[in-house]
């Protein structure tokens, strides 16, 4: 669930880039006493998500835009379908918008994404989830973008468990004047750890996963397997432990892995190759009877 001060946080950022010294086009351009009414409309369909973040855009640059969110984070919808309405001051109105929509088509975009896998997945038992591909600054919307769109999130951040790759795997195991075993090094590892936390380990052939299996982790990843390697890991593991699969993950493969029997389907494109989804800000100006005024001083 994305907080409100976050959500007002990571939006106050946007906006103080887009517009450091106020925006100059609706502030020289536009009357004070302009009134803006507006239509989040979608030119395709899609699955939507980040309504709380698109009204923070509005609310956080003038809190006298009043801004209706018409569809829910999870909800699909039609071409030509109204999501939001917004009416408000014209100045604050144009100014909030691209950042409001460039959040919002981002997130439904991904959420659209994602609800393709899940529904390439179903009946399997597979769960969907995303990566930390995600954009720097922007994790927590795109990870709840995939909630929106049925998936799963894995670990938040390095902080929440301990996913050891290869890299990992070579350093452990190096850095042991022995020699040590890679079951050995993990079992070493995991003794030192918390006991509520989580372990993963990724493998990349059949043959590393007797080792791993050994030291008791509690879920192990099958990075780049083939359908065959993925039955067989699957059998191999027999349900000691989460099965990951990993890699050459897309809408054309997944349905294939996740019928190998494996619980978990880790999927990058997710978040960094998920395209905005075309959304619109249709506005409508009117004015009211009040006088223009003069043009503001540029620089707040």
């Amino acid at each position: 669930m994305l907080s409100s001060a976050h959500i007002d946080r990571v939006v106050s950022a946007a906006l103080e880039e887009d517009a450091p010294w106020g925006d100059l086009t609706s502030e020289y351009l536009l009357p004070a006493s302009a009134v803006a009414t507006a239509d989040l409309v979608a030119r395709e369909a899609g699955v939507f998500s980040g309504g709380d973040v698109f009204a923070a855009a509005f609310r956080l640059t003038d809190p006298r835009i009043e801004v209706a969110v018409l569809a829910s984070d999870g909800e699909a919808f039609a071409a030509g379908a109204r999501l939001a309405t917004v009416s408000g001051p014209a100045r604050g109105v144009l100014t909030a918008e691209r950042i409001g929509l460039n959040f919002v088509q981002r997130m439904t975009g991904i959420a659209t994404l994602t609800s393709r896998y899940v529904a390439e997945v179903a009946h399997t038992g597979a769960r969907i989830a995303d990566t930390r591909k995600t954009t720097p600054g922007l994790r927590a919307f795109e990870r709840h973008a995939v909630r929106s769109g049925g998936g799963h999130n894995h670990r938040f951040s390095l902080s929440d468990a301990v996913m050891a790759k290869d890299n990992h795997l070579a350093v452990l195991t190096a850095g042991q004047t022995s020699g040590m075993p890679v079951t050995d090094a993990l079992r070493a590892a995991i003794a030192r750890l918390p006991h509520t936390t989580h372990v993963e380990v990724e493998v990349d052939r059949l043959d590393q996963i007797d080792a791993v299996l050994a030291a008791g982790v509690g879920t192990i990843m099958l990075d780049n397997f083939s359908l065959d390697d993925l039955r067989a890991g699957v059998a191999r593991i027999a349900g000691a432990a989460t099965v990951e699969a990993s890699g050459g993950v897309n809408l054309t493969t997944v349905r294939a892995i996740a019928e190998t029997g494996v619980d978990v389907i880790s999927v990058g494109a997710l978040t960094h190759s998920a395209p905005a989804l075309d959304l619109g800000l249709d506005v409508r100006i009117t004015h009211d009877a009040a006088p223009a005024g003069d043009a503001p001083t540029a620089g707040r």
